[in-house]
């Protein structure tokens, strides 16, 4: 017998259970009889497609025992089992990383605490909710010694080798004095049918009845043992859809999803044709939270004629949609089909955008409430799809909501050209860090003054990234305004005129910030500050800043170009300063705050201090 300590956060969970979740007890049922369910899955594949694992005899099955006098629940079924690898690697510790990220992301507040549960793959400690001690005993098909897992659920578990005769996983569970309402067999009923009915492997309870026979001084009471199916065990998504109501499918989501949220949409849809399969995806209304984990848990089962192949395939949908939760279940793929064989298959192709294509057209129809959820949850995840998916980029771009210069709301795309000038067909953004900035920067004026909608992109790291490789949409060409010149109503020739006019500041300027700057030059861009700072198109490292992004690197530094508004009072009053010192604390200043205005780090905030400090002394 050995014992172990069980893995820092699994202590943590543990206590959780113990302590803390009681406001949806009954959901250790659900995960146990899901955990057996996709136990029999497994070897269900392994008997059809396996010689070593062939039995034309074998069902899969999972059974519920209610032991009352001996206050246990048992919970079985004849899966693949687990190894003593298996157990210490499942029960004992948690490899995924984000069984860490489970204890970080609790709230306190008990019910949404318990929709993770699920989510993160811990489902197998929601026992302790409602246990004393549980002991697992299991068998790994194929392999020879079976083991039992023990524990109470306080810090320690142990691994002994045991007898079983086939393989498959039993768990003992000791009921809390206060938990015994699940030892009867109309609760268990009751929690079968609505997290686990279309489990597609029959659920049998065994319980036991008292029966009376006889009437008056005759009649004699005896305890008779019975069993009694308790779930339909036909797999949903194969049932018709004029057959199922809303409340089926949200249902079997809860169970599906492991939470007790309804989805924000459901599709269910039946294909025909050169190929058949049949998906059923959800929507969750909120967004799991591994979304942006690289080791995120693939949210859809794939199938072939109802058996199950593989729940970990991250290729059976585009990575930006890793959000959907759901099935494919297909007519024209081989049982023995590989992760291999699955990359390049090209029936899994058609059913992928097939798919895809359905799924981005339901999220299009969103409506309303729904709809601003939607982009609540998953607006930036969209984004990566624009990126990522050429072929479908125009209707992502469709789905996607923006910020916007001129609108409270998120508004779309088709909403901003419908206002825009149909002659330029351009989309005019900024980017960066925080909105209340972005919307307060001198690069704004210009558009402002002459009533140009601006869309603002403050999701920096992943804006900076996605937004230059759109390109356009729907003909309107994507415009960085940092990058382009302001819409004016000044002539080519007035502009030559006023930057002959002021090549005398602007070449101060230069000389005074040196390396700090590519250029000093005048602008129509500003109507109300005094100065501002562009990147250099021209520039190739500027050009280059989203790629240094995607690889997770800082972009080399490259100088700015501060530009100046020649209307302000500010700069008029410059051209005529003489004095050295002054004149170069305000190009200072001029710039300094220029960055400032963009949410841009001053490199020396105490020469910046120190130069406002003289400024204001003088003017007082």
């Amino acid at each position: 017998m050995a014992k172990h300590q069980f893995q820092t956060e699994i202590g943590q969970l543990l206590k959780l259970m113990t302590h803390s979740l009681y406001s949806n007890k009954e959901i250790f049922i659900r995960e146990l009889v899901s955990n057996a369910s996709d136990a029999i899955d497994k070897f269900n594949h392994l008997n059809l497609t396996n010689e070593k694992f062939k039995n034309p005899d074998w069902k899969g099955a999972i059974s519920i025992k209610l032991d009352d006098a001996d206050g246990t629940l048992t919970i079985g079924d004849n899966g693949i089992g687990m190894s003593e690898d298996d157990l210490m690697a499942h029960l004992g510790t948690i490899a995924k990383s984000g069984t860490k990220a489970f204890v970080e992301n609790l709230t306190g507040d008990a019910k949404k605490d318990s929709n993770l549960i699920g989510q993160f793959g811990v489902g197998f400690y929601s026992v302790f909710m409602v246990a004393d001690r549980v002991d697992v005993i299991t068998k790994k098909a194929g392999e020879d010694q079976a083991y039992k897992f023990s524990t109470d659920g306080t810090g320690e578990f142990e691994v002994t080798p045991v007898t079983k005769e086939s393989h498959g996983t039993v768990i003992y569970i000791k009921l809390k004095e206060e938990e015994k309402e699940f030892l009867t067999k109309w609760k268990v009923q009751e929690i079968i049918k609505k997290y686990s009915n279309h489990i597609p492997y029959p659920i049998t309870a065994y319980f036991s009845e008292e029966e009376t026979e006889g009437e008056g001084d005759d009649a004699v009471t005896k305890t008779v043992n019975k069993s009694e199916q308790i779930n339909e065990a036909t797999a949903l998504w194969t049932i018709n859809k004029s057959e199922l109501k809303k409340e089926d499918y949200i249902e079997f989501y809860k169970s599906f999803a492991h939470g007790d949220d309804e989805p924000l949409k459901y599709l269910h849809n039946r294909v025909e044709g050169a190929n058949e399969f049949t998906t059923l995806f959800y929507i969750p209304k909120t967004a799991p939270m591994d979304l942006y984990r690289a080791d995120y848990q693939a949210g859809v089962k794939l199938y072939v004629k109802r058996v199950f192949i593989t729940d970990d395939n991250k290729e059976l949908l585009p990575p930006y949609l890793r959000f959907i939760k759901g099935i494919i279940d297909s007519e024209d793929l081989p049982l023995n089909v590989s992760r291999e064989l699955l990359q390049d298959n090209r029936i899994l192709a058609n059913i992928r955008q097939t798919s895809v294509k359905k799924i981005l057209t339901a999220i299009k129809k969103l409506k309303d409430e729904d709809a601003k959820i939607f982009s609540e949850q998953y607006n930036r995840v969209m984004k990566e799809g624009a990126y990522q998916d050429h072929t479908n980029k125009e209707l992502i771009l469709e789905i996607i909501k923006f910020k916007s210069s001129n609108q409270d709301d998120m508004v779309g795309l088709d909403d901003y050209i419908s206002r825009g000038d149909s002659e330029k067909k351009e989309i005019y953004y900024i980017i960066g860090k925080d909105e209340t900035t972005l919307r307060n920067s001198p690069l704004l004026e210009a558009y402002k003054k002459a009533e140009i909608e601006v869309l603002i992109l403050d999701d920096e790291e992943v804006d900076t990234i996605v937004t230059p490789m759109y390109g356009e949409f729907k003909g309107w060409a994507f415009k960085d305004i940092t990058t382009i010149e302001a819409p004016t109503t000044q002539t080519k020739e007035e502009q030559e005129e006023q930057e002959k006019e002021f090549k005398s500041l602007t070449d101060r300027l230069k000389e005074v910030l040196g390396e700090e700057i590519k250029e000093a030059k005048t602008t129509n861009r500003l109507t109300t500050s005094p100065s501002c700072v562009v990147k250099d198109s021209n520039d190739p490292m500027a050009g280059m800043a989203a790629m240094f992004a995607q690889m997770g690197q800082d972009a080399p530094e490259t100088p700015l170009i501060l530009e100046i508004n020649p209307e302000h009072e500010m700069i008029k009053k410059l051209t005529a300063l003489e004095d050295k010192e002054n004149f170069a604390d305000m190009a200072w200043i001029l710039l300094d705050n220029a960055k400032l205005s963009e949410g841009i780090e001053v490199k020396d905030k105490i020469a910046f201090a120190n130069r406002i400090a003289k400024i204001a002394t003088r003017a007082i």
